[in-house]
């Protein structure tokens, strides 16, 4: 299964599509706590939400525009947002096959309030779990990215076993997260931010080992694109998190649902939901024999398209490469890009499907620029190095002033990913007579 996620923990990025020569996964060393300066989002408690003891059942996260998040406008979020977990190749401890996918997890009835195990983030396993008013820096390693700026979320305060608050710095000039216009920053970022800030919480708060593979199963983001305007980069973004349909594996962690809403200077920014999956190395290795040693292999990089038509400034960042008629697009694979390829991997990462995905939205629409409010996408399959991948789109214009582009990555033979990206159309400027 391809998904949103950064599962490997070497060095950094390699020369383009070379051959690698650092180690998969080593593990991490144990990642003292360290405290973050004051933050006012620690003043006082926080409302309390009304989150059912069981987790919410899973719903189908749907292919349309609209988001199926039902969060709260209130700071504390609610727990109701649910999206459909695709199939979780990592969920099974013992994988049959390399190339098939286990069933979908059933949510099992976890409590939210039980205690959660010690965790890397804590200096010694029996050590006792920090204040619920404390407050923890993220760090390079509990974000799984190997350069500091590439680390959006800052630091965080549990305000229960479920409910976390975050501080985080979204920067108004980014090597690949930079602004799409003259105006905005890049919706996109919202995203990363969630799928960071999830992996953190796995580690530093429920238990997952620091080399612990993740997979995101599914991923609804709404957002309003005028509060991400360049102007207020350098406002902090403060988010709440909901974490709901816990398993565990042990003492550890299985998979979970983390649902947070996003503010800047009070205002809303935007929501979203996503279903993530821990695997132990030892299973990971079993479920990918075979493919582990594919990193080492060199992969043929494609001329790609032009940037300008993908909705980028740079030739490096773009990820389609031309293919046989209109509306359709090969994966181009970069696999010494800095950002979307920051250590050896034996698949393409989910990072590079969800950009494909708003590359290709915006050449099938020719919006420029494409400033997606709705964002969803559900991961199928690992998307192979060494095998073309089909990018295809359709476009709807459904709604008066929005166009709709839904995306399908296929490999093989088989769904690799499915996505749906919807933009508001620019107000036409009447010409001069």
């Amino acid at each position: 299964m391809s998904a949103l996620t950064e599962d490997q923990t070497g060095r950094g990025g390699r020369p383009a599509n070379g051959t690698a020569t650092t180690v998969e996964n080593p593990p991490h060393p144990a990642v003292p706590r360290q405290p973050g300066p004051p933050s006012p989002t620690t003043a006082g408690p926080t409302p309390s939400t009304n989150a059912s003891k069981e987790p919410a059942p899973s719903a189908t996260v749907s292919a349309e525009p609209a988001s199926s998040a039902t969060v709260s406008a209130e700071p504390a979020i609610s727990t109701t947002v649910s999206g459909k977990s695709a199939p979780p190749t990592t969920a099974s401890a013992e994988p049959t096959s390399s190339t098939t996918t286990p069933g979908k997890p059933t949510p099992a009835a976890t409590s939210p309030e039980k205690p959660a195990p010690p965790s890397p983030a804590t200096d010694h396993p029996t050590a006792p779990r920090p204040p619920i008013t404390a407050v923890t820096a993220v760090t390079t390693e509990l974000a799984h990215r190997t350069t500091e700026t590439d680390v959006f979320p800052a630091r965080w305060t549990r305000i229960s076993d479920t409910r976390f608050r975050f501080t985080a710095h979204w920067p108004a000039a980014h090597p690949f997260f930079g602004p799409v216009d003259d105006q905005h920053q890049d919706p996109m970022i919202v995203g990363e931010t969630l799928r960071q800030a999830s992996m953190v919480l796995a580690h530093a708060e429920f238990g997952a080992p620091a080399d612990t593979h993740f997979v995101m199963w599914d991923l609804t983001v709404s957002v309003d694109p005028a509060a991400l305007l360049l102007a207020d980069a350098a406002e902090p973004v403060e988010f709440d998190v909901v974490c709901s349909e816990i398993r565990r594996r042990g003492r550890g962690l299985r998979s979970m649902r983390t649902t947070m809403e996003f503010r800047r200077a009070g205002r809303f920014v935007a929501r979203g939901t996503g279903s993530t999956g821990c695997t132990p190395p030892r299973a990971y290795r079993r479920l990918r024999a075979g493919r582990l040693n594919a990193w080492n292999t060199p992969v043929p990089l494609l001329a790609g398209i032009a940037p300008q038509a993908a909705g980028r400034s740079r030739a490096e960042d773009v990820v389609l490469a031309p293919a046989d008629r209109p509306g359709v697009w090969n994966l181009r694979v970069d696999t010494g890009h800095p950002v979307l390829f920051p250590r050896p991997n034996d698949h393409v990462p989910g990072m590079v499907l969800f950009e494909a995905a708003r590359q290709a939205a915006t050449a099938a629409s020719g919006l420029r620029p494409f400033l997606p409010a709705t964002l969803t996408a559900e991961f199928d399959h690992y998307a192979e190095l060494h095998s073309p991948c089909r990018i295809e789109t359709e476009v709807f214009d459904e709604h008066p002033g929005e166009v709709t582009v839904r995306v399908s990555g296929r490999q093989d033979g088989a769904s690799v990913f499915t996505a749906s990206l919807t933009s508001a159309r620019p107000a036409r400027v009447p010409s001069p007579s």
